[in-house]
């Protein structure tokens, strides 16, 4: 997609206008097609690539070869997918085989890896291509949390409020992390208590604020460990998808130019309806961010034990 589509498109979702979006998205796969560009190369890709064809009656293998809170967010479609289509392959991230194992709409399940996929399939999709493959709406989207297997558990008896913090995102974009000694300003409020979901690097590294380690590289038990909380306080980053597609309380903090996913202002995101979002108002400046999370928690009622 050229520059100039792709700001119309992202103007397009950001106001949840996703009939034009998907003009625009068909406007660039008919460019594409009628250039005779390969779209992909290398060992991954059979070049039995998706180029606007209806799906209906084919075994289709969906591709997930971006970020683990990509897939988290797309693989939603699965189901309606599989309504249409006579097979669902997810070739999908060694980290969420045993998650989108159970996703309703998969009939299979395949580990990600350079070479070609273990299975035989008509057309290949990436997992960010359904929206469009499949022409979905707002109301299709909000309609379909949570999505990710969840086990309902009584929360242990405890005073607290227990949030769970991520501070830190992907290497790849530092804007999007925040300085982790700002969020002991969450601790005004005496029944509060952090437990820390931070990944990576940067997990165990917050000595500034006293929460408790309980990430987990193995993401079935970070989801579970995750509906044990009352909230969760997180980047933009897999947590906060994570978080979203189980319909957990979550509160995102998103960098003042955001991703195309997010609306430019506004506490609502049509992509996770237990989510609200908290913008930056001046690039960089994380402190008013998270006094405005400070000031909304403290509205908030406290854990009731049990």
């Amino acid at each position: 997609m050229n520059s100039a589509l792709h700001r119309q498109w992202t103007d397009a979702l950001r106001r949840n206008d996703f009939a034009s979006a998907w003009g625009l998205s068909d406007q660039s796969l008919t460019e594409y097609c009628l250039s005779g560009a390969i779209k992909h190369t290398g060992e991954r890709h059979c070049q039995r690539i998706w180029r606007g064809e209806d799906l209906r009656d084919k075994v289709v293998l969906v591709r997930c070869y971006h970020g683990l809170g990509d897939t988290i967010q797309f693989i939603r479609f699965a189901k309606p997918l599989r309504e249409i289509a006579r097979k669902v392959i997810v070739w999908v991230q060694p980290e969420l085989l045993s998650l989108v194992a159970e996703v309703e709409g998969v009939d299979q399940v395949v580990p990600l890896h350079e070479g070609d996929p273990e299975a035989n399939f008509d057309v290949d999709v990436e997992v960010m291509e359904l929206a469009h493959a499949l022409r979905v709406t707002p109301e299709l989207i909000a309609s379909r949390i949570p999505y990710l297997p969840r086990e309902y558990r009584s929360k242990p008896a405890s005073p607290f409020t227990l949030i769970g913090l991520v501070w830190e995102a992907g290497s790849w974009n530092s804007e999007r992390s925040a300085p982790p000694h700002l969020f002991a300003r969450l601790l005004d409020r005496p029944d509060v208590r952090l437990l820390s979901l931070q990944q990576g690097p940067a997990r165990g590294l917050a000595p500034t604020i006293p929460a408790e380690d309980i990430a987990t590289p193995v993401l079935k038990t970070l989801a579970d460990r995750m509906t044990h909380l009352d909230l969760i306080v997180t980047v933009d980053t897999m947590v906060a998808h994570l978080a979203g597609a189980l319909g957990l309380p979550v509160w995102t903090m998103l960098h003042r130019d955001c991703d195309w996913r997010w609306p430019e202002k506004g506490r609502e995101t049509v992509w996770y309806p237990t989510m609200k979002l908290f913008h930056q108002k001046s690039p960089g400046d994380w402190f008013e961010v998270v006094e405005e999370m400070a000031d909304e928690l403290n509205l908030l009622k406290p854990a009731s034990p049990g």
